[in-house]
C-alpha cells in the first residue's frame, strides 16, 4: 500500500492505513468461481451442431466475461483502489478506479467519533466509522473498516495528540502501539 509522502503537509506523520474489509471481496470470489465454472460447463455441452454451435459458444463466452468484468473485477478494483490513512493531523479517504475521488478531514475540526457493528461485522470484525465535524458538512462515513473499534479509539487519541501539538505542547505525544494493516 503506502500513501505517497510527497501528498502530506511538511511535517506530517501518516499513524496508520487501511482499506475496506477483506468481506467485500467475498461476493466478486463466489461470482469468480461460479461464472468460470459455469461458463466451462457450458462452452463444453454445447454441441458443434447443436443450438448454434460456435455461434452460442461466442455468445457463452461473452456472458461469462461480461459477468467476470461487472462483478468480480469491478469490485475488486475497487476495493484495490480505496484506502483509508489517519495521519497525526487529518483523515484522508481515497477511492477510484479511472477517476479520484477524495475527502480529508482536519482532526482539530471533529467533534465526535462514533461507530457501527452490524451483526455480520461482530464475527468478521468490521464495521462503519461515523466522524461528525465542527463544520457545515455532513462529517463523514467510511463503511467496512477493519477493526473499527481500535480504530476509533486510536483516532480519539490522534484528536488528543493534534490539540496538544497544536496548542504548543511537546511535540507530538506518543499515542496506542501502532495500528496493524
Amino acid at each position: 500500500m503506502g500513501y505517497p509522502q510527497k501528498l502530506l503537509a511538511q511535517g506530517e506523520v501518516i499513524e496508520f492505513e487501511t482499506r475496506p474489509h477483506w468481506r467485500a471481496l467475498f461476493v466478486p470470489a463466489v461470482v469468480l468461481i461460479a461464472t468460470v465454472f459455469g461458463a466451462t460447463w457450458l462452452y463444453f455441452w454445447i454441441d458443434n451442431a447443436a443450438f448454434g454451435g460456435t455461434v452460442m459458444r461466442w455468445v457463452v463466452l461473452a456472458a461469462g466475461l461480461l459477468i467476470l468484468v461487472l462483478w468480480a473485477v469491478v469490485p475488486f478494483l475497487r476495493w484495490v483502489t480505496s484506502e483509508y490513512v489517519f495521519t497525526d493531523r487529518r483523515i484522508i479517504v481515497r477511492s477510484g478506479i479511472i477517476t479520484r475521488q477524495g475527502r480529508d478531514m482536519p482532526l482539530s475540526k471533529v467533534n465526535d467519533v462514533s461507530f457501527h457493528v452490524p451483526a455480520m461485522g461482530r464475527v468478521l470484525n468490521y464495521g462503519a466509522l461515523e466522524i461528525q465535524s465542527a463544520g457545515e458538512n455532513d462529517g463523514l462515513t467510511i463503511s467496512d473498516v477493519p477493526n473499527v473499534e481500535d480504530i476509533q479509539r486510536h483516532v480519539y487519541e490522534l484528536i488528543e495528540a493534534d490539540d496538544a501539538r497544536r496548542r504548543g505542547g511537546s511535540g507530538s505525544p506518543v499515542v496506542g502501539p501502532p495500528m496493524p494493516e
